[in-house]
Order: structure tokens, then C-alpha cells, then sequence
């Protein structure tokens, strides 16, 4: 079994190995029929390329013959056709330049194409002569194919035909235009673009169908004469820039302008991209000065009177892309353009002055609110309108010098017209004089302002309001206008903290007015004989000469800023820090009291503390809540008052009840205030010491950290404090007179 199992094995063995002699024959035989069939495959390709070959040689060959026969007949028409074949099967024959037939055909198609260039420059010469006095009276349709021949070849030859034509085209123009012409100063600009537009209709009548649309030589034209234009009248402004007037020179910018509008509208502008202009740098945004809508001058002085520079404009049509390819040769002559409206804003702001003088402080008006001065109206306009002129003629450094010449008469305005002519006070007019000091005497009654005076502050305050806030919105129109580089070269924030000066004056002067009113009513509050009176009545006629005087004062002063509520509001803010600390220390004058007087200045205190809280709405029909940062004020320091009086009205036995009433109270730990008090219960100096002393002793330690720094801070001096110590130094100076 075993010997048969092996003769079996060797028999497959057998059998495998007959096989794979059987497949390497067969691969064998496979690898000899395809070898045969490649070489079918890649002699077919190489006859395939060659016969292409042949072909494109043969073409090549007879494309160049003819070329250069048709370029000796001048048939441009079949040449441009011809032409770009053969340059395109010349493409295939770069692998064959080694090849001395390939290499002498492309030569002779490159020496065709120099005799093609040079023929057709002196076809164009032929019929163009640069040095000509005539132009022939139309194109040919060879230099029409001529044309389309010279797209296919060098560029510099195209070059050379349009630099040719453009310059023989505007050879009249120099003739005409020479500096020593009179046609070719300023006033006669308009003569220089009516000559160009009429070129431009004579062009698209006899040549617009000569070249080819995609050269856009009626804009080339256009450009070129923009370039002559700008260099000619520069030389000329340099050489007569003594004859240069403001309206001169305004006219020949506008039309100047109005020239480039033409143009942008008539043309796309793709063939700036060289030369003294770079096409379309972006400029910021609204500097488009000939473009831009703005509003009608009725609409100008209704935008100003309300206060408003940004009135709602159409949508931007695209800049303008020959914006100053002739107008930028103005620029450096606008100097006479800024002097002449520094000298007109001059003139203007004399006039204000002497139109104020003449016609009067502006009459009172209760119903409307105070009126903002008519002349500030006139001056913004005045500036708008600058602006506007100024940003057509330039957006760089001309724009910067208007700005310094707004500043200064905005400076000017609010010294000569809003701060000149506020009321003068003894206090603001030079402070302390010889003669105010001998005629006024304490407790008199102070000078106060006439009605028409507190309508003047009023005035005063909303335009000095209504500048400010029209100050800002120029800022931020001459930031438009002007180019980005110069926008941190505009600020006008000192011009705006000039008029926050003349708002902070006009009402510290309404308020300075009230306060001397009251004046004399708290002097004689401090003088009655307190410890005299018998009975509580009703209020003190102390107390209704203060509420007189706020009543006939008051309405007068929120009626004409009914158009700034907010200012009123400060202004009854300051009154109330001004009046209450004086009447505190005029409380504290009233010495000594009896409890029956202690009552009736509770009373007097009470009443004045509501006159106050009423005080914005007092006299007026609509009743309107207080703002919360006055009720704050007053509910504070008019508390401080009644706090005062309930301790002098308090028992000063035992010693030690009172004191720690008075800390618990008023929350003051100033041993002069404590003493006050003791002076004004009427104490003699031997109680007085031992109380102060208790006083001190029973003041609670100061705590360490920030809460230690503000009760420290208590005892500082205050403003109204100050104020009091300046007071006394005048009273010891008129002792002394």
C-alpha cells in the first residue's frame, strides 16, 4: 500500500510539472503575438504624428510664403487671419527648433512680423504725418485691418499706433492752448473741455469704427488731454499765481469738476492704470465730493436750525474714477481759498456782533423756550456750505487748514458773542472793587438780573447748548470728508469744552442771581430775636420773601429752557447745594433760641424744604415729578437743617442723653458744629466747656481702613465753607474802608 501511495504521488508530480512546461509555452507564444502588435501600435502613432506633422510643415511653410506676399499687397484683412495660424502652428514646431528648416521658417515668420510692424507704423505715419497741417478726411479700411493685425503682434507696436494718433490728435490742442494765448487762462476754461468734447464727437463720427473697440481710444483721447490739461495749467498758475482770485479760482475748479463728471459718466476709466493719477484708490467713504447729493440750501438752514448736519441722503453712485486727474493741479493755489474764508468767517462774526448790539438782548419768551441766537444758525450754515465747497477742491491738507479756521472763529463765537454777552455780576466782573464794596451793605437788597436778562442767559445757554452738540456732528462730517491718513488730524473737543464753559457760566449765573435774591431774606432771618417769640404761627415772612423770590425767578428760567430740560435741571441741582449750606449757616446765626422760636424755624424749615421739592415744577401748570438726583440733594440737606433744630429744641440735661442724642442725630463728630449748637441754645462758656468736653469723650473711634478715611473726611473743609471764609475776608476789608 505504501509503494503504491508513492508511485501515485510521483505520477501527480508528473503531471504538474507537464503542465507548467504546457503555460510557460503558452506565455511564451502570447509574448511573441503582442510584441508583433505594439510595434503595429507605435508605428501607427508615429505615422499618425508624422503625417500631422508633414501637414502643419506644409502649412507653415505655405502660411509664411503667402504672409509675406500679402504683406507686400498690404491685404491686413487676410494677414490677421494668416497670421494668428501660423503663429499657432509654430507653437508645434518648438520641440523641432534643432531642425535648420524648422529654425530658418520661424525666422522668417519673426523677421514677417518686424516688416508687418514697421509697415503698418508708416501706413499710420503715411496718413497721420505728425508734423502735418492737415488731417486726411477719413480712415481706410486697410488701417482698419491694420489695426487687428497690430493686436496680434508685439504690444509695443499697438502702443506706438495709439501714442502716435492720440499725440497728431492733440496737436491742435497745444497750438491753441499755448501759455501765452488768452484763451488759456483760467477764466477761459471752459473753451479748453468745449474743445475736447467736440474732438470726441469728431472722433466717433471718422474714426470710431477704425480701431478696435477694446483699445477705447475716444477715453485714451480723453485721458491724454486731462494730463496736458492738468501739466499746462499748473505751469501757468505758477507763472500768474499773483492774478489768482477766490472766484477765479472757484470757477475754473468747478468746472473743472463738472468736466470730470462728464467724463466718469461717459466713460468706465479702465485705462488708468498708470501716470500722475492711480486708478481708483479707494477714497473713505463720502468723499466723493461731485457725486454726492446734498441737500437743497432751504433744507441746509432747516437741518442747521435743528441741529442736525446728517440729513438723510440718496444712495452713492460709484466714485469717480477721474476725480483730480485735472483738478488736483488747484491744490496747492487753495491757500487763497482758505485765507478768503478766514477773512469772510472774520467779517461774519464782526457782524453778529454788531447785529447783537443793535437789535438787543432777544425778547422774552415764555411759550417756546428760549431761542437759540439766529447768527449761530447762520454760522453753521456758513461752515456746512465751506465744507462741502472745500471737500470738492481737495480732501487732504486744504481740508485740515479749513479745520483750523473753523476752530478758531468757533472760539471766537463763543467768547465774542455767547460769553461777551452774558449779564455781568459784581462777583464775575472782576471780582471785589473798591466801589462795590462802598455801596453795597449787608442785608441790602442785591441787584438782581431784569427779566430780559434771565431770557438772555437762557439764550446764551441753549445756543452755547445747540453748538456743542452741532460742533460734534462737524467733527464727524470733516472726518467723512477728509482722506483717512488726516481723520486724528480733526479735533474739535476744545471747541466743544469752550461751549460746555459758556453752559457751566450761564447757569452758574442763573443760580448766583436766585441765591443773592434770597440773600437778604436768610440776613434777616439770622437777626430776628428768637428767644423773643412767643407763639408759632404761621410761616415767617423771611420765609415768603425766599419763596417769592423762586417763584417769580423759576418759571421764567424753565419756561425759556424748556428746549434743554436737562441743564435746568442742573440748574436747580446747583441752586440746591448753593442755598442749602447757606441756609444751614444762617441757622446757626440765629442764637439764642427759646424752644417756642426753635419750633417756628422747625416750621420755616419744613415749609422751605417742600418749596424746594417742588421747586422744577413750581408755577407750572403740568405737574411733573422732580428728577430723583435733586430730590436726593434736597431731602438731605434740608433734613441736616431739621436734625439741627430738634437738638436745640432738645433738653441739655442730663449731659449725657443730649450728647448722644446730638451724635445719634446729626452724625457729626466737628466739635465747632457741636458748638453751634450750644450758642445757639443760648448755654453760657462754663456749661459749654464741660458738655465739649463730655463731647469728645463720647465720640465714638474712628475705624481703621477706607470707612476711617471718609468720616475723616468729614472734617475737610467744604466748598460752602470756603465760600463763607472768602466772605468774611470781603466784610473785614470793607470794615477797613
Amino acid at each position: 500500500a505504501l509503494e503504491e501511495a508513492q508511485k501515485a504521488i510521483q505520477q501527480l508530480f508528473g503531471k504538474i510539472k507537464d503542465i507548467k512546461d504546457k503555460a510557460e509555452k503558452s506565455e511564451q507564444m502570447v509574448k511573441e503575438i503582442t510584441r508583433d502588435i505594439k510595434q503595429l501600435d507605435h508605428a501607427k502613432r508615429h505615422l499618425t504624428t508624422s503625417i500631422t506633422t508633414l501637414n502643419h510643415l506644409h502649412m507653415l511653410a505655405g502660411g509664411v510664403d503667402s504672409l509675406e506676399a500679402m504683406t507686400r499687397r498690404r491685404q491686413y484683412g487676410e494677414v490677421a487671419n494668416l497670421l494668428q495660424g501660423v503663429m499657432n502652428v509654430l507653437e508645434h514646431f518648438h520641440k523641432y527648433m534643432g531642425i535648420p528648416q524648422i529654425r530658418q521658417l520661424s525666422e522668417r515668420v519673426k523677421v514677417a512680423q518686424t516688416e508687418l510692424g514697421q509697415q503698418i507704423l508708416a501706413d499710420f505715419e503715411e496718413a497721420f504725418p505728425s508734423q502735418g497741417t492737415k488731417r486726411p478726411g477719413g480712415p481706410s479700411n486697410v488701417l482698419r485691418d491694420a489695426c487687428l493685425v497690430a493686436n496680434i503682434l508685439d504690444p509695443r507696436i499697438k502702443q506706438e499706433i495709439i501714442k502716435k494718433f492720440i499725440k497728431q490728435h492733440l496737436s491742435e490742442y497745444l497750438v491753441l492752448f499755448q501759455e501765452n494765448q488768452d484763451v488759456a487762462w483760467l477764466d477761459k476754461i471752459d473753451r479748453r473741455y468745449a474743445w475736447i468734447k467736440r474732438q470726441i464727437v469728431d472722433y466717433d463720427e471718422k474714426y470710431g469704427r477704425m480701431f478696435p473697440r477694446e483699445w477705447y481710444m475716444t477715453e485714451r483721447i480723453a485721458v491724454e488731454f486731462c494730463h496736458i490739461t492738468r501739466t499746462e495749467l499748473a505751469k501757468i498758475m505758477r507763472t500768474r499765481a499773483k492774478e489768482i482770485e477766490v472766484k477765479l479760482l472757484l470757477f475754473a475748479i468747478q468746472r473743472t469738476t463738472n468736466f470730470e463728471g462728464f467724463l466718469a459718466k461717459r466713460f468706465s476709466g479702465c485705462t488708468l492704470t498708470d501716470g500722475t493719477l492711480k486708478k481708483l484708490e479707494s477714497p473713505p467713504p463720502s468723499t466723493n465730493p461731485f457725486l454726492e447729493d446734498e441737500p437743497a440750501p432751504e433744507m441746509e438752514e432747516l437741518a442747521i436750525e435743528k441741529g442736525d448736519l446728517d440729513q438723510p441722503k440718496k444712495p452713492k453712485v460709484p466714485d469717480n474714477p477721474f476725480h483730480g486727474i485735472v483738478s488736483k493741479c488747484f491744490e496747492p493755489h487753495l491757500y487763497v481759498y482758505i485765507e478768503s474764508q478766514d477773512k469772510n468767517l472774520g467779517e461774519l462774526i464782526d457782524r453778529f456782533v454788531t447785529d447783537f448790539k443793535a437789535q438787543g438782548p432777544p425778547k422774552p419768551n415764555t411759550d417756546e423756550g428760549g431761542a437759540v441766537l439766529p447768527s449761530c444758525a447762520d454760522l453753521f450754515v456758513y461752515y456746512k456750505k465751506c465744507m462741502v465747497q472745500c471737500s470738492q477742491l481737495s480732501t487732504g491738507e486744504p481740508m485740515i487748514a479749513l479745520t483750523t479756521i473753523f476752530q478758531k472763529y468757533l472760539r471766537e463765537y463763543a467768547w465774542k458773542i455767547l460769553s461777551g454777552n452774558l449779564p455781568k455780576t459784581t462777583s464775575s466782573s472782576g471780582g471785589l472793587t473798591i466801589s462795590s464794596l462802598l455801596k453795597e451793605k449787608e442785608g441790602s437788597e442785591a441787584a438782581k438780573f431784569t427779566l430780559e436778562e434771565l431770557c438772555l442767559i437762557c439764550s446764551i445757554l441753549s445756543t452755547a447748548e445747540y453748538c456743542l452738540a452741532t460742533t460734534q456732528q462737524l467733527e464727524e462730517k470733516l472726518k467723512e470728508k477728509v482722506d483717512v491718513s488726516l481723520i486724528e488730524r480733526i479735533n474739535l473737543t476744545g471747541e466743544m469744552d469752550t461751549f460746555s464753559t459758556v453752559i457751566s457760566s450761564s447757569i452758574q449765573l442763573l443760580v448766583q442771581d436766585l441765591d443773592a435774591a434770597c440773600d437778604p431774606a436768610l440776613t434777616a432771618m439770622s437777626k430776628m430775636q428768637w428767644q423773643n417769640v412767643e407763639h408759632v404761627g404761621d410761616q415767617s415772612p423771611y420765609v415768603t420773601s425766599v419763596i417769592l423770590h423762586i417763584k417769580q425767578n423759576v418759571p421764567i428760567i424753565r419756561d425759556n429752557l424748556a428746549s434743554t430740560r436737562k441743564y435746568f435741571t442742573q440748574f436747580c441741582i446747583k441752586f440746591a447745594n448753593s442755598f442749602i449750606p447757606k441756609f444751614i449757616t444762617h441757622l446757626f446765626k440765629c442764637k439764642p433760641i427759646s424752644m417756642v422760636g426753635a419750633e417756628q424755624l422747625l416750621l420755616d424749615t419744613h415749609s422751605l424744604k417742600m418749596v424746594l421739592l417742588d421747586l422744577p415744577s413750581i408755577g407750572s401748570q403740568v405737574v411733573r415729578k422732580a428728577p430723583a438726583s435733586y430730590t436726593k440733594i434736597v431731602v438731605k440737606g434740608m433734613t441736616r437743617a431739621e436734625m439741627i433744630l430738634k437738638v436745640v429744641m432738645a433738653p441739655h440735661e442730663p449731659l449725657v442723653v443730649f450728647v448722644d442724642n446730638y451724635i445719634k442725630l446729626l452724625s457729626d463728630c466737628n466739635t465747632e458744629t457741636f458748638q453751634k449748637i450750644l450758642d445757639m441754645k443760648g448755654l453760657k462758656r462754663s456749661e459749654q466747656s464741660s458738655m465739649l468736653e463730655l463731647f469728645r469723650q463720647r465720640l465714638p473711634t474712628p475705624p481703621t481702613g477706607p470707612e476711617g478715611s471718609s468720616s475723616l473726611s468729614l472734617l475737610a473743609p467744604t466748598p460752602e465753607q470756603e465760600s463763607s471764609r472768602i466772605r468774611k475776608l470781603e466784610k473785614l476789608i470793607k470794615k477797613r474802608l
